[in-house]
């Protein structure tokens, strides 16, 4: 470096810049004090490693190769400029997250303090030991940390009652590549151990007493570049060799993955292009569990259909799925991780690579976290892997506080109310593991003893792949399982490895680093970081002691893992930090002592297995150190051995399963329930409706004493405006004693509980048009009701069609919609109102009705059981009003209030707001943030031009609302066409797509409102796939004609 005196110049600079830049304060302190500072091994071991730059590895490369003293200069120039660019970059960001970090900290203190201001009983002593760690059901002694509940005799004795069950368990896993037998591990980002765990994890389940049938939902894939067998519609997954779990079979009995088609077409796409395309997964999903529920229901369940006991998500995507799915079926859901997105989110931002923008548009972050911020808000239990994942990565989300929930736990033990407050059940359950295929070892072996001597086996062929590379093969072997990824810091334990000595002459080092054909074909930063594991080899001169074999099957990871116990050699995992550390289980059974990361989960192994040593993975020495003591020390290395193989049972799946399914069974029973049975005796007719049997005319109007105008057509047009505010007042006021009744019963009509009930006729209509439009004024929306119906009545529309109107209106203001547009209550089978909280029927005793000044409508009590769940009620409303008495309007030293509560709008599942000034409210994101942050689940919606705010149950909304009457009447979602505005509600992204058809009606919509979707952090686009061919926009002023021509390029009708 002679002549480059500068280049230290400003590598000095860049220190002084960031001192905890690398390897921190210390590090750069030590390296001044040393007197030695390379600029070479600093650009390298600290700078390059810091951010992860392939590209600029790559150029100090090509840098130091040059000959040219002139060039050379140049190039070390441009590169120090482009890191002190990085480090001023890096410390930006770092800054503007701590600045973050600290705000949320101080929202997450003050909504704390809010939650428990309505619980101020103290805890007792034994409560206040009820820390976070508890919330997966350990204790705080030091043995035995894994326990699967509280003792072995109560899983027991759960499993002996839960073996006279026959559950129907649902899974979730729609990313990747899924298959029973030959999966393709490491193919790609998205095929990797969550595809292992999920398949083996419902193949276990379907071998558990208990356990009738478990379907493992996916993605069929159709694509030529993918093999045939993704997609098959159904798959059964063969059972394991345990012969312990195996029970009775059934018709439709066992494990099978099951493919629902969704997304693009003949395409195999990244997971995170599938987020537009959630809301077809869950309709078609829910109609095949709808489907199985029946089939079940014959076979095992004496006619009645068998729901679902709990669907379960992995990962956000499929989380967002199992929610949707959840609220429809109103069953609990459970909900796994894998990772998550605010903890990505903090590494990435941490390296300093990409700015949050770049981040939120590469990997759909935001969607990505509001999906879990979802599974949070309608989880039962969420499963992890490890405390960790507790401690450090739930609690950075809102809908998460483990003091928080500590206390409601402790409220909840002592019968205390927790005013409408919930926080999901955290369970520690790490994945289990199928040990039927690997060989029984006797705990006092030497590793050596395996076959039989008389005949023995022939080596795997893998075998000789990796033993080909050593001059001396019998030497211990040291194996690494892991992707060239920089985060599984490979490059680390090579250099561990090439500068001890002793290590080197006593093992060798093996590398098994998925499959490869060429490193130019492999991703950048998994080319850079074998091009450095094979330039250290060269540096160290380990050839013949050093392993990396380019191809390995799947099915030859075992005998990989033979061979290194064989050997007497050691296991090692060096990340810098391991969720859960499957392969170390692994490893483990098959009798190998193990070295890991102290980071993450493999803490959580070692203290039940006790089967090796944790290290600093920043520490080379400390790595190197603790697998010379494994490879040197036998005793220890047989004691690790021996208690690795003792303990590990602990990680079979049946104990895995049991643990499952006894938190399965503590969760509260929740299924569709009716109280009122449709029978379908008397649906012969395909023309028998209300509006058949009720040729009847809702013209009416309503006098200031209350009596029946019986003159019959439309509102006279010399009516005053003041005689439609009379009107108005007196339908409210009948409304509201409908709406705010505490009574059980129907509304205006009494339903025969014979199940002979005339209501409603949607399972007769052959296409049902869902009329969606949020408009501002009640004129338009009545005007585009006008359009739709005159459009359904012209030719060419094959068979009956029925109508609903869903709105964020209440049911008293659509009444006065209809009588002032001159329609009749009975064209429509539905109303969904107040966005999805209340759905409503025509009522068949209109008569009775208009005498009694009631409204002509009967109110689906089944639908607001089914919503219950999770809603605050009370304590939400005293939330609300707290926070709507904070928004105000200073002008001077006078103060408005600019969201007052409308108690008249609102009902027992609606909480309504009026909105004086918009601009004043904080948006939908913000808002919900508040709600989740004090354990309030619940949906926010603006509406109206954000006039208006309603706040319902997590599973109420105008989308759910649909999929809950297809559940409950047997509505084909496929034969419903929405139409909708070009923008609306809050709520407006939840309407288009899925299983139905859209149309989207040209200049309709709210257009004055705040854009939602820049409110909820991420764009529209992440949830409509508006390329669709379900989906179609009409061409012109949106009038009946253009809906026609809309609905013939649906193939909805014919012209």
């Amino acid at each position: 470096m002679a002549g480059n005196d500068w280049v230290n110049s400003y590598l000095e600079a860049i220190l002084d810049v960031e001192p905890g830049f690398g390897g921190g304060a210390k590090s750069s302190l030590l390296l001044r004090e040393r007197g030695r500072f390379s600029p070479t091994r600093y650009f390298v071991e600290e700078v390059i490693t810091g951010f992860d730059e392939t590209d600029l590895y790559r150029s100090w490369v090509r840098a130091a190769a040059t000959r040219s003293p002139q060039e050379r200069n140049t190039r070390l120039e441009n590169m120090c400029w482009r890191i002190w660019n990085l480090a001023r970059k890096k410390k930006q960001i770092e800054s503007e997250e701590s600045q973050r970090t600290a705000r949320r900290r101080l929202e997450r203190e003050r909504g704390r303090r809010e939650a428990i201001a309505d619980m101020s009983e103290d805890l007792s002593e034994g409560e206040k030991g009820d820390v976070v760690s508890d919330i997966s059901s350990h204790s705080d002694a030091k043995k035995s940390r894994i326990p699967r509940i509280s003792s072995t005799d109560i899983i027991e004795t759960l499993a002996s009652q839960l073996s006279e069950k026959k559950f129907y368990i649902v899974l979730i896993s729609i990313h990747g590549l899924i298959r029973g037998e030959n999966m393709e591990l490491g193919r790609d980002s998205d095929t990797g151990g969550q595809v292992k765990y999920v398949v083996e994890l419902a193949r276990a389940l379907g071998m558990m007493p208990g356990v009738y049938r478990v379907d493992l939902l996916t993605r069929q894939i159709l694509a030529p570049d993918v093999h045939w067998s993704y997609g098959e519609p159904i798959e059964m997954l063969t059972p394991g060799k345990s012969d312990s779990m195996m029970h009775e079979a059934g018709e439709s009995s066992g494990a099978y993955i099951v493919r629902i088609p969704f997304g693009p077409k003949d395409k195999y796409v990244a997971k995170e292009l599938l987020w537009p395309h959630i809301q077809e997964f869950v309709d078609g999903a829910l109609s095949h569990i709808t489907h199985m529920s029946k089939v079940l229901g014959e076979q095992i369940g004496g006619g009645q259909p068998v729901w679902p006991v709990a669907i379960h998500g992995h990962y956000a995507d499929a989380g967002n799925s199992a929610a949707l799915l959840s609220g429809a079926l109103n069953v609990p859901m459970l909900f796994t991780g894998h990772s998550l997105g605010r903890d990505k989110l903090e590494q990435l931002l941490k390296q300093g690579r990409q700015s949050r923008e770049e981040i939120y548009a590469t990997y759909k972050i935001m969607r990505r976290i509001e999906a879990e911020e979802l599974c949070l808000d309608s989880s039962e239990i969420v499963i992890t892997s490890t405390r960790q994942e507790i401690e450090e990565q739930w609690r950075l989300y809102d809908g998460f506080d483990p003091m928080l929930e500590r206390k409601l736990r402790a409220r909840i033990k002592r019968g205390k109310s927790c005013h409408g407050r919930f926080m999901p059940r955290m369970v520690v359950i790490p994945p289990g593991m199928e040990f039927g295929h690997i060989a029984s070892h006797d705990a006092d072996g030497d590793g050596e003893a395996e076959g039989n001597e008389d005949n023995p086996s022939p080596d795997p062929p893998i075998w000789f792949e990796i033993m080909r590379f050593f001059s001396n093969p019998r030497k211990p072997m040291i194996l690494a399982l892991a992707r060239p990824d920089p985060k599984k810091n490979i490059t680390t334990l090579v250099k561990a490895f090439g500068e001890c000595r002793p290590l080197r002459e006593l093992a060798n080092l093996t590398l098994v680093m998925g499959n490869r054909e060429c490193i130019d074909e492999m991703p950048s930063t998994n080319a850079s970081v074998l091009i450095s594991i094979l330039k250290l080899i060269d540096k160290y001169d380990l050839y013949g002691q050093v392993a990396y074999p380019k191809h390995h099957k799947q099915s030859e990871v075992p005998d990989i893992y033979r061979l290194a116990a064989k050997t007497k050699g050691v296991f090692i995992n060096p990340a810098f930090i391991e969720p859960f550390g499957l392969t170390l289980i692994e490893a483990s059974a098959h009798g190998l002592p193990i070295v890991a990361t102290k980071n993450g989960g493999p803490v959580d192994i070692h203290r039940v297995l006790d089967n090796g040593l944790l290290v600093d993975p920043h520490d080379q020495k400390a790595i190197a150190d603790a697998l010379l003591k494994l490879v040197a020390d036998k005793q220890l290395w047989t004691k690790c051995r021996q208690n690795g193989l003792k303990n590990i049972h602990l990680f079979s799946w049946p104990e895995h399963c049991k643990t499952y399914l006894s938190r399965i069974a503590s969760c509260r029973p929740r299924h569709p329930q009716w109280q009122f049975q449709q029978d379908d005796a008397g649906l012969d007719s395909p023309s028998d409706s209300l509006r058949d049997i009720q040729d009847l005319s809702l013209n009416l109007k309503l006098s200031l004493d209350g009596e029946k105008n019986e003159e019959s057509g439309s509102m006279e047009s010399e009516s005053t405006a003041e005689n439609v505010k009379r009107m108005a007042n007196a339908v409210l006021a009948a409304s509201k004693r409908i709406i705010n009744s505490s009574h059980k019963t129907v509304l205006n009509e009494k339903v025969d509980p014979t199940g002979n009930s005339k209501f409603p006729a949607l399972r007769r209509r052959k296409h049902i048009f869902v009329i969606c439009v949020d408009c501002g004024a009640t004129a338009d929306l009545s005007d585009v009701i006008h359009n739709i119906l005159e459009a359904a009545k012209k030719d060419g529309l094959s068979g009956p069609v029925g109508f609903i109107l869903s709105t964020a209106l209440t049911i008293s203001e659509v009444h006065l919609l209809l009588i002032s547009g001159g329609m009749s209550a009975t064209e429509f089978d539905a109303f969904i109102c107040n966005n999805g909280s209340d759905i409503y029927y025509p009522s068949s005793t209109l008569d009775e009705a208009v005498m009694s000044s009631e409204l002509p409508y009967v109110v689906d009590l089944d639908y607001v059981n089914h919503i219950e769940y999770r809603w605050g009620g009370e304590g939400l409303r005293k939330t609300l009003i707290g926070w709507a008495a904070s928004v105000v309007s200073r002008k001077g030293e006078n103060e408005e209030q600019m969201v007052i509560e409308n108690e008249e709008r609102s009902t027992n599942h609606c909480f309504a707001f009026e909105v004086k000034d918009p601009t004043l409210v904080p948006s939908v994101k913000d808002l919900r943030k508040m709600m989740r942050i004090q354990g309030l689940r619940c949906h926010v919606i603006y509406s109206q031009n954000c006039s208006k705010l309603h706040v319902i149950p997590v599973l109420a909304s105008r989308s759910q609302a649909l999929r809950y009457l297809y559940i409950r009447w047997g509505t084909e979602l496929s034969n419903m066409v929405v139409f909708v505005g070009e923008s609306g509600d809050t709520d407006y992204d939840g309407l288009i797509g899925g299983a139905n058809k859209t149309v989207i009606l040209t200049g309709l919509g709210d257009s004055k409102q705040r854009h939602p979707y820049a409110n909820k952090g991420y764009a529209i686009e992440d949830v409509v796939a508006f390329d669709s061919p379900n989906i179609v926009r009409t061409v012109g002023d949106s009038r009946s004609d253009d809906i026609l021509s809309a609905l013939v390029q649906l193939g909805i009708c014919k012209l």
